[in-house]
């Protein structure tokens, strides 16, 4: 995608000082190149705020008061599919940011991030590629979290585009369909993976023998 527009944040975090020091270091951090634009600290309106400002990505606070992070995720995820959504914490645990991944999120990134650090990754996530630390895509990796699946040749052709960051225009021109056709055999691979999103697919990708000819 292009990004010479700036890119529309927003926040659902739990510590409104933090959304508030996004708001105002993000834009000069990036020189103006990514802007929040909708903040809420409850949980359960993050899909009505995401709604409502329609934002490019959404970062996501996973330890909230209830519902939680999570249960936002999956809210967002399911009402307004199209946006982004990059989980954060600034717990050590894993458990949580793999809850996130399975609940519809692109992307993992620590809280402990410098706002002038979080645009190559952000950018990264609009592009579609998934965006982890190395201890969670470690985790992810582990044979026992994926059963053993056969694909096609063209269902390995599709994952390894998918694997590379390309996106569906991309990927329907590389294979000469049209981007409905590639939208709806990712669906089927997404499926037979028993994976719900693009970010895990690519880590299911890594998995000993899946790709390889």
């Amino acid at each position: 995608m292009s990004h010479c527009s700036p890119i529309r944040v927003a926040v659902v975090d739990g510590q409104p000082i933090f959304a508030r020091g996004l708001e105002l270091l993000l834009p000069a951090a990036t020189d103006g190149r990514a802007q929040v634009v909708g903040f809420t600290a409850d949980a359960a309106a993050a899909a009505s705020l995401v709604r409502r400002c329609v934002p490019d990505l959404a970062l996501v606070d996973l330890h909230m008061p209830a519902p939680g992070g999570i249960r936002a995720v999956a809210a967002i995820r399911r009402t307004t599919p199209q946006v982004r959504i990059v989980a954060m914490s600034d717990a050590e645990d894993l458990s949580s940011p793999l809850q996130a991944l399975e609940a519809g999120a692109e992307a993992y990134m620590p809280k402990s991030a410098e706002p002038e650090k979080l645009l190559p990754p952000l950018l990264a996530v609009l592009d579609g590629w998934a965006v982890m630390p190395t201890q969670l895509l470690s985790t992810l990796l582990r044979p026992a979290r994926f059963p053993p699946v056969s694909l096609d040749e063209a269902e390995r052709a599709l994952l390894r585009s998918i694997a590379a960051g390309r996106s569906t225009l991309e990927i329907a021109d590389q294979m000469h369909v049209s981007d409905r056709t590639v939208k709806r055999m990712s669906a089927a691979l997404l499926r037979k993976l028993r994976v719900s999103n693009r970010a895990q697919a690519a880590a299911l990708a890594g998995h000993a023998g899946l790709l390889d000819d």
